[in-house]
């Protein structure tokens, strides 16, 4: 296993991304956070890790729902700077360090979350054996990640979309969705390092780290958010973000 990409402390992907967020009409804040948030368990009193915190929003919300410790880690020195300036006064802990190496912490939590970061680590099985290690009898991983069906292409000059003579996508094509591993993509940078898993390697991942899946959500726009900004319908050809609940037992 290599060493994982920290592409986040880039100075033209972070800029890019930062411009991505801080853009109120974005896809995290209005399909991937609230579905998310609908999936998060009573706080009230529980010790909560987020992997890959990025700006540390979800640690604040955690510690707004009355979680009594909130950690965050993540591999970016800038996206942590961010987060300790923009989350003063809630008392979370900040970490840098690789999500890989969660059981380094020696700590146990109830929660462990992780928002649109996993597709990052090579080897998630891996990953969800330290998770479950690290969680409480009857705690929760949710985690969400970008979409197995979108994660799939190799060739990125292939056609992402296939739109109709009206400029209206079509359908999504699916591509190499059987060949799992590393992706390499434009994003903002080029080289940017992804990892494509297929819906079985991630629930097989999950269940033999001793995890039972509770809750699967593909989150999908709702019509008020369609009528005001039409590109989302595209998510009904493909879904952008798959989110899983599993408990350990």
């Amino acid at each position: 296993m290599g060493k994982p990409q920290n592409i986040y402390d880039d100075p033209d992907f972070y800029e890019g991304y930062r411009s991505l967020r801080e853009n109120p009409v974005n896809y995290n804040l209005l399909l991937e956070h609230p579905a998310l948030f609908s999936l998060l368990p009573d706080l009230a009193g529980k010790d909560v890790l987020d992997m890959g915190c990025g700006f540390g929003e979800i640690c604040a919300l955690c510690t707004q729902r009355g979680a009594r410790s909130v950690m965050g880690i993540d591999l970016s020195q800038r996206m942590l700077s961010a987060a300790k300036r923009e989350n003063k006064g809630f008392g979370i802990q900040f970490e840098q360090m690789d999500m890989s190496n969660v059981e380094k912490l020696g700590q146990n939590f109830d929660l462990i979350l992780s928002s649109l970061a996993v597709h990052y680590v090579e080897d998630f099985a891996a990953l969800a054996k330290s998770v479950g290690k690290c969680l409480r009898p009857d705690g929760i991983f949710l985690f969400s990640q970008e979409h197995p069906i979108g994660t799939c292409h190799i060739d990125e000059t292939a056609p992402y979309w296939v739109y109709g003579e009206d400029g209206k996508a079509i359908y999504h094509p699916l591509n190499d969705y059987g060949r799992p591993g590393k992706r390499e993509i434009t994003w903002f940078v080029d080289g940017v390092v992804k990892y494509h898993r297929t819906f079985s390697q991630l629930v097989n991942a999950l269940t033999d780290a001793g995890l039972t899946i509770e809750r699967m959500e593909e989150p999908l726009p709702s019509p008020e958010l369609v009528a005001q900004y039409p590109f989302f319908e595209k998510e009904y050809h493909k879904p952008s973000f798959l989110l899983i609940l599993a408990r350990k037992k």
